[in-house]
């Protein structure tokens, strides 16, 4: 059933993902799955790589720093204030330019996708972006799988 939900900046769910602060700001459980929202807070060169999403729309607003988004072949500059949709089954990826942190917005509809984050992540220690470390190809794979989310990385990675 869907509830209420108020939460403050520093409220929600935090997970450490990919060297990503991530917050949950709503949930499958919380919107009886009509959207996920999370609020990512990203060092300069963070974000994800080239990935196509089959169960859902995923959305991109911009609130502070630079984010250079390429849904098929469009690349878009997104600066605060910026919204990026990418339609789902349309390759995409962001990454986020310039030398200052980002905080931004991500939305997917229908909801579910942020369960995919949980179980990618870690639970935060701390409301601070992680220090930065490879990722685990092979569990990012597996698990992205389960959520119909295929991420096309090159052959010899």
């Amino acid at each position: 059933m869907t509830k209420e939900i108020a939460l403050h900046r520093d409220e929600g769910q935090s997970i450490w993902m990919l060297g990503i602060l991530m917050t949950l700001k709503a949930t499958a459980e919380d919107t009886d799955g009509a959207l996920g929202l999370v609020e990512g807070l990203h060092a300069p060169g963070t974000g994800a790589p080239p990935h196509i999403h089959h169960n859902e729309d995923e959305f991109f607003y911009v609130i502070d720093g630079e984010v250079e988004v390429t849904i098929g072949d469009q690349k878009v500059q997104g600066k605060a204030g910026s919204f990026v949709f990418a339609p789902r089954d349309i390759q995409h990826s962001y990454t986020v330019t310039g030398s200052q942190n980002s905080r931004i917005l991500l939305g997917v509809t229908p909801a579910g996708l942020e369960k995919c984050f949980v179980e990618l992540g870690e639970p935060a220690a701390s409301l601070t972006i992680p220090a930065a470390a490879p990722p685990d190809l092979e569990k990012l794979l597996s698990i992205a799988k389960k959520y119909n989310v295929d991420f096309l990385v090159p052959a010899n990675a």
